[in-house]
């Protein structure tokens, strides 16, 4: 697409969001203040602000262990297949972004391993990893956590309703603030899980039906149409145009549109979702809700997944042409290597989901309790005697 191309198909609003990554970051901010903190909210409300306090700093302390390892060890691997060669194919693609983010092997056997624990360390203090470039989001969601958790500690003995002023209070500020990627969305998770709890809430759906089922679903269709704004280029299309103009009036001076709409996209849609029976009833079928379960193994996976098996399928059995030589007499290096075949493109990305689900599984079921495990028994190693031991709720 240009300013004088028609868009292609996958250009359209609504049908953008099926290619488009930077809302999911945006999802992973909002559940992450969402899941965070809707058991000390409930447990709060119930009066056991002792308990919430405790299950706070303990989860507080958990998340480090929880989040980090499954990254590093996904590092690991990455930086594994790196020294094997097994980016080589993907150095020669014909895919500028599989081309920049494989990383080549190091020049040493003491260097490589320099190289990891160098990009393991700038994984968490820059958010650069060459091996696994997507990691650059971790150290943000991270301190989203860590901003969750802190929240709650300050406000779990504020009656629930100056809590949700105060805490919409914040959403205000993030987004002033220009805190687009993970801050606004955060403050909007835990304001949901405050939402998704408060009685009164509900009894107004239960008797405003209509206005509840127009209204969700209305707040979902516009969610994706803020959600389909384009990373580049909006003045090349009519409607992103006109999200351009809004965003003009409705976001900080000098901020990154293209952060913010897929923010307050995402947002929008979980408030939609949050309303809408039906939409919940679908995204609570089971296949869903184990695809969701699968969500943190895939993000980790998918792009070393994407480098070398899917590269290997889609461009290893072509050969690179060869493009002459310069006006000087020396011979050109041979272009990229192209698609092996149109069709197979048909098969192998559809029998790659299933693939890369399928070794999620089994990252779920082996990596993931691994360093849960190595986790609670640093834990029991660290904490004082009386933090092991839970004392007894006020109320069930």
């Amino acid at each position: 697409m240009s300013d004088k191309l028609p868009p292609t198909l996958f250009q359209l609003p609504f049908l953008r969001c099926l290619v488009m990554g930077r809302a999911s970051v945006a999802v992973f901010a909002l559940v992450t203040g969402y899941v965070n903190s809707l058991g000390p909210l409930k447990k709060s409300r119930a009066g056991n602000t002792d308990a919430a306090l405790s299950g706070i700093a303990k989860s507080a302390f958990r998340r480090f262990g929880r989040f980090m390892m499954p990254a590093i060890v996904a590092t690991t691997i990455s930086w594994l297949a790196c020294q094997l060669g097994a980016y080589s194919i993907a150095h020669v693609a014909n895919s500028e972004w599989i081309r920049e983010t494989s990383p080549t092997p190091s020049s040493s056997f003491a260097g490589a391993f320099f190289d990891l624990f160098s990009n393991l360390e700038t994984t968490w203090i820059d958010g650069y990893n060459a091996y696994d470039r997507i990691q650059w989001t971790l150290t943000y969601l991270l301190k989203g956590s860590m901003m969750t958790y802190l929240s709650l500690f300050a406000l779990i003995y504020v009656k629930p309703r100056w809590r949700m002023a105060i805490i919409a209070a914040m959403f205000c500020f993030k987004w002033k603030s220009g805190d687009s990627l993970v801050g606004f969305n955060v403050y909007c998770g835990i304001f949901l899980a405050e939402v998704s709890i408060d009685d009164d809430i509900a009894n107004f759906g239960s008797v405003h039906p209509i206005v509840q089922s127009v209204g969700s679903a209305s707040m979902i269709i516009l969610g994706l149409y803020f959600c389909s704004y384009p990373e580049e280029n909006p003045e090349w299309a009519q409607w992103s145009t006109k999200l351009l103009h809004l965003g003009h009036r409705i976001f900080p001076s000098g901020s990154e549109y293209a952060r913010y709409y897929p923010g307050m996209g995402a947002d929008i849609i979980a408030t939609g979702i949050m309303f809408n029976t039906t939409a919940k009833k679908i995204l609570s079928h089971r296949f869903l809700c184990w695809m969701g379960k699968l969500s943190w193994p895939v993000y980790l996976l998918h792009a070393p997944l994407i480098r070398t098996v899917l590269t290997w399928v889609l461009f290893g059995g072509s050969v690179r042409s060869p493009q002459g030589k310069d006006p000087n007499g020396n011979q050109l290096p041979p272009g990229w290597l192209p698609i092996a075949n149109p069709w197979v493109v048909v098969f192998a990305i559809p029998l790659f989901y299933i693939f890369l689900y399928r070794v999620a599984g089994l990252w779920a079921q082996y990596v993931d309790p691994c360093c849960t495990n190595l986790t609670q028994r640093f834990e029991d190693m660290v904490f004082s005697d009386d933090a092991k031991v839970d004392k007894p709720l006020l109320l069930s």
